[in-house]
């Protein structure tokens, strides 16, 4: 599902991002996103620096784990 707020349409984009402040520089956390709140959030992130990537669900779920729990994900 889609990580806007009250948003409950199916997620096709992960947005990775880290606070610096708070996270080592290699952790990632993830947002989801739909196809109309994927430039929301991205500039949500973005305007904060916390912004890292944005790739489609389908080939997050393709990359090799990282390490971390499955809360960053």
């Amino acid at each position: 599902m889609c990580s806007a707020k009250a948003c409950r349409t199916p997620a096709v984009w992960v947005l990775a991002w880290n606070n610096p402040k708070l996270h080592t520089p290699e952790r990632r956390k993830t947002w989801l996103a739909c196809d109309a709140h994927r430039e929301h959030l991205s500039s949500f992130l973005g305007v904060r620096g916390f912004l890292k990537d944005v790739v489609t669900l389908a080939e997050w779920e393709r990359r090799p784990a990282a390490g971390g729990s499955a809360a960053d994900r």
